[in-house]
């Protein structure tokens, strides 16, 4: 599978998920200021990607820094510090940051393979658990083609490669157990309608489009057998965020008595944190909101309340999936899904 975020001579390339589905582009980014300009735009986007993203980023630093085989590490953990910024809540981004910078004393070097490691890395834990996952909810669920539903984009674009619940989805289609996938649009940037839904096509899943608050209609009419979605953080607790909309969906899938599980790498959790109240929820621009396509449909002055993500309790989640098992509120990877 093409890999969405890559090194090359020297630079960063990504794809520019603001022009899909319109145009398949790629970015190429060789200064961390570009760096998180495309990660606070959402041209990069994923608690995945913008990890590994943020990694190379802090080796773009680190090269940029050096001078006669010496690296100013003082300007390159200011430059990490930054970039571990752009977006405060989903924890991939500060610990993939975190873990290039303790490679500075071996030089740019050392910085640029970590951050290649877990390039490498995130593509194949993000399979582990995406298969963690559908075999979870082929124990759930039985093997009879299932109606899914999920929410944002959770796919290969959020990810290196494959994703994570919409990875999951992928292996129970190819298996012959989807009969169909709800997603909601995600407003306000769209996500489910321009990532989501081009994902699915490229695959060949029979999916249907749904306006974000119609995902827990279609639970409470019995059209949907489980839920799955992704994760921007997961506390010690088992409270998970994730884009705005999670919430509302966990509720209803739980008055449903439907299926709710997380498929997220362990990159994602944060056992520093005891609950959901302890999380950043970024806070996006007003513009988001009362601008749809450029075309302004709010009257002047309407305030707005934009955060990027909700928090859903630890017992409205059924199960948080890593590439190593279930994970649990003890702070443990107690068994394996399978």
């Amino acid at each position: 599978m093409t890999r969405s975020i890559a090194w090359q001579d020297g630079a960063i390339e990504a794809v520019d998920q603001c022009a899909l589905p319109h145009e398949y582009r790629m970015l190429r980014l060789s200064t961390v200021d570009e760096v998180i300009d495309a990660i606070q735009r959402l041209a990069i986007r994923g608690a995945p990607a913008i990890g590994v993203a943020g990694a190379l980023a802090v080796a773009l630093s680190a090269r940029a820094h050096t001078r006669d085989g010496v690296c100013d590490e003082l300007a390159v953990r200011s430059e990490a510090r930054r970039i571990a910024d752009a977006r405060p809540t989903a924890v991939n981004l500060s610990w993939a940051v975190r873990r290039v910078v303790d490679k500075l004393g071996g030089g740019a070097d050392a910085v640029l393979a970590e951050a290649s490691a877990i390039l490498v890395e995130d593509e194949d834990r993000n399979r582990a658990a995406a298969g963690e996952a559908a075999n979870l909810v082929r124990r759930l669920c039985g093997p009879e083609p299932l109606r899914l539903l999920t929410h944002c984009n959770t796919g290969r674009l959020a990810t290196v490669a494959w994703g994570t619940a919409l990875g999951a989805i992928r292996l129970l289609a190819g298996e012959g157990h989807v009969s169909e996938v709800l997603f909601g649009e995600t407003r306000p940037l769209l996500q489910g309608a321009r990532l989501t839904a081009w994902e699915l096509a490229e695959a060949g899943i029979p999916h249907r489009m749904l306006v974000d608050s119609a995902g827990p209609a279609a639970l409470a009419a019995g059209m949907v057998d489980c839920v799955l979605v992704g994760a921007d953080r997961v506390c010690a607790n088992g409270d998970v965020a994730n884009k705005i909309g999670t919430y509302s969906l966990a509720l209803a899938a739980a008055r449903a008595g439907v299926p709710f599980v997380v498929v997220a790498p362990e990159s994602t959790l944060d056992t520093t944190l005891r609950s959901g109240a302890d999380i950043v929820i970024e806070e996006r621009s007003a513009a988001e909101v009362t601008a749809f396509g450029g075309v302004e449909v709010a009257p002047p002055g309407t305030g707005v309340f934009n955060p990027a993500f909700d928090v859903t309790p630890a017992e409205l989640v059924t199960a948080v999936v890593t590439e190593s098992g279930l994970f649990r509120p003890s702070g443990t990877i107690e068994e394996r899904a399978s």
